[in-house]
């Protein structure tokens, strides 16, 4: 079995990384070091590589789809172990965690892009649909973020009793709705629209702010009420 310390030292990521930072380092070298060893006719890098080459069309989508690998197709990968497949789940469980917005009481949102940074990494990649409710102070400071409907590959069920229940128990005088597309397409369904309505008119009576409702796609999204 080769290891990446038999490499020249010059070419070996671990060193690299120590002496020229992560950042100097390809995705394979440092996808490389997460699995630490190679097959016998291969180094943990060219393991790495091969791994990258599956689904690799453009940059962009060369590290995304690690993400929808099951633990059992990486399994299938030739010197990728049940350990090794975890090890990597777990890789990408945790970039998703650390995209993921953080939630503090001194967040205020200011605009609709300021919603969309805080939660496209963590919806971007779902594969089934997820309604969150942002609910906000009088001064649009967060005072919590609740997951309002889980759906599969297509829709979400959501009615406005379950959004505007959570917005009364939190006496939030304004809300925010978002949810994702799966298929990376943030265009508005036109139950989208209609659900948009019947929340913003239920809102009103009770004196609550319907502020936007966010659709994020793929690095996109689609504002339905801010234009």
């Amino acid at each position: 079995m080769l290891k990446l310390k038999e490499l020249p030292i010059l070419e070996r990521p671990y060193e690299k990384l120590e002496l020229y930072g992560a950042e100097k380092l390809s995705n394979a070298e440092l996808l490389g070091i997460i699995i630490k060893s190679g097959t016998k006719n291969e180094t943990a890098v060219s393991l790495a590589q091969r791994i990258l080459s599956i689904k690799m069309t453009n940059e962009k989508d060369e590290l995304r789809f690690l993400h929808e690998i099951t633990i059992e197709e990486f399994m299938n990968i030739k010197g990728i172990g049940k350990v090794k497949a975890i090890q990597l789940k777990a890789l990408c469980e945790l970039t998703k965690r650390m995209s993921a917005p953080v939630h503090n009481n001194n967040i205020i949102i200011k605009s609709t892009i300021d919603i969309v940074n805080l939660f496209m990494e963590e919806l971007r990649y779902e594969k089934r649909e997820i309604v969150k409710l942002v609910a906000l102070s009088s001064k649009n400071v967060i005072l919590r973020i609740i997951n309002i409907s889980y759906g599969g590959t297509n829709l979400a069920v959501v009615e406005p009793k379950e959004v505007l229940l959570e917005a009364i128990k939190m006496q939030a005088p304004r809300i925010i709705l978002l949810h994702n597309h799966p298929s990376g397409d943030p265009t508005p369904s036109k139950e989208d629209y209609r659900i948009t309505e019947r929340i913003s008119d239920c809102a009103e009576l009770l004196g609550i702010d319907l502020l936007d409702h966010i659709v994020i796609g793929d690095g996109t999204y689609r504002s339905i009420l801010c234009k």
